[in-house]
């Protein structure tokens, strides 16, 4: 079986492609450089994607920053020190516009490619609420217009499905679930803003998410020796 796979450089997307190893997929890694001014992360993402047996890595490069409107694409500054009621008020500005329509429409074109009706997202409607493309109701609408909008869905060939298998837990239980299924946390990288040094900045909403989660897991971080 063959299933292309999301994948971030985060802690929750190398859950993801973890998850579906252990289902017994052959998992086609994609990974996206889309003008963010976090690219460190797909270093990370190569590194995951080879720790956890991907059959291939590949990144598409687009470029996000045309539209701007993000704190992640333009010159807007990352929101820092935030808690968790200021991060869920309203849709954060690090919000990518249409990202995740956009990187799933890209792994609908390579799973049709492939032949592979399986595609693994590691969304999650706990953390970053205020994200409208985490939602499951944008994933369910985006499987129905997957198997319309597809050869192999007109022609009845097969099923395109969506598996989100993180979108229900919280940040802890899914470092809890990383780490029985050996995920390499040490290899992830989470943070929007990186320092001068390629440092994580401690302080963005992914990075005082991420340090959440490990805290409430009992886990120790062992990305960059945090």
């Amino acid at each position: 079986m063959k299933a292309v796979c999301l994948l971030s450089g985060g802690l929750d997307s190398a859950t993801c492609l973890a998850y579906a190893r252990k289902l017994g997929y052959e998992c086609y890694a994609l990974s996206f450089d889309y003008g963010q001014r976090h690219r460190v992360e797909l270093e990370a993402a190569r590194q995951v994607a080879e720790a956890l047996g991907a059959a291939v890595f590949r990144v598409a490069k687009i470029d996000l920053r045309v539209f701007g409107h993000s704190a992640l694409t333009a010159d807007i500054a990352v929101p820092k020190g935030r808690d968790e009621t200021q991060m869920n008020a309203d849709i954060p500005i690090t919000y990518v516009p249409a990202r995740n329509t956009i990187f799933l429409s890209f792994a609908l074109a390579w799973a049709e490619v492939l032949e592979a009706a399986d595609i693994f997202i590691g969304v999650n409607a706990l953390d970053y609420s205020g994200y409208p493309d985490c939602r499951p109701e944008f994933i369910e609408a985006f499987e129905k217009m997957a198997n319309l909008a597809t050869r192999v869905g007109v022609d009845g060939v097969t099923r395109v499905k969506i598996h989100t298998p993180l979108i229900s837990l919280s940040k802890a239980e899914i470092v809890r679930y990383g780490v029985k299924l050996d995920v390499p946390f040490g290899l992830t990288w989470s943070c929007y803003d990186p320092t001068p040094e390629g440092r994580p900045c401690g302080a963005c909403d992914s990075c005082v998410l991420r340090a959440k989660g490990f805290r409430e897991a009992g886990v120790a971080d062992a990305a960059l020796g945090l």
